[in-house]
């Protein structure tokens, strides 16, 4: 049993080691575990570089991005934009999450608001490896796609007061009540990228209020 439980927490850790090393500084990363062998996120190489005043992830399986300075309760915005470098072979999203509790850990929580190339929108609750849809994939016409070039720029806002609204490009595009989720909307501020993308994330700011 206890040899078990160690293993359990070795594997754990490495979800959130294997990559912190190439984080922006006192930033953290979350990787996602592969459940299935076919699954993408079972890709090892995510890459993440500091460039400017954001940072670059490419490649690689789905991760979470925080840093622990970057925690907000009450009412608060979060906002960053995401550059798509080059759309990926298939939908994947990208995008912004608020509420974060115990994220390195088995029991992590979190709300996320994502966009995706395909002019999508969705919105998730994580309870430890359950996902509950807030708002399914979604198009709406305020989120960017690629251009010629292959690139799209989507700055993205969650404003939490009595409601949440979920904004893209200054476009509020869908509200929810603040009360009644299963997670509460205190807690860590960061990002989420989903597997095989090219995104730079810039313009990270948590304003509280």
């Amino acid at each position: 049993m206890l040899r078990s439980l160690l293993i359990s927490f070795f594997v754990l850790m490495s979800l959130v080691a294997h990559v912190a090393a190439q984080a922006p500084a006192g930033w953290q990363v979350r990787v996602d575990r592969s459940q299935n062998a076919s699954d993408p996120d079972n890709v090892p190489d995510l890459k993440v570089m500091t460039m400017g005043k954001g940072f670059h992830v490419t490649g690689g399986p789905a991760g979470v991005f925080w840093n622990p300075a970057n925690r907000a309760s009450g009412n608060y915005t979060v906002k960053a934009t995401f550059n798509l470098m080059k759309p990926s072979g298939h939908t994947n999203y990208y995008g912004l999450i608020v509420g974060g509790q115990a994220l390195e850990g088995a029991a992590q929580k979190y709300i996320y608001f994502l966009v995706a190339q395909d002019g999508t929108y969705l919105i998730k609750l994580r309870n430890g490896e359950k996902v509950e849809d807030i708002q399914g994939d979604t198009p709406h016409a305020a989120i960017r796609k690629p251009g010629a070039d292959g690139k799209s720029t989507n700055n993205l806002e969650v404003r939490v007061g009595a409601n949440i609204q979920y904004v893209v490009n200054g476009t509020v595009v869908h509200t929810t009540p603040k009360s009644g989720l299963t997670a509460g909307t205190d807690g860590f501020a960061g990002v989420r990228v989903n597997h095989v993308l090219d995104v730079h994330v810039d313009a990270f700011e948590v304003q509280r209020q």
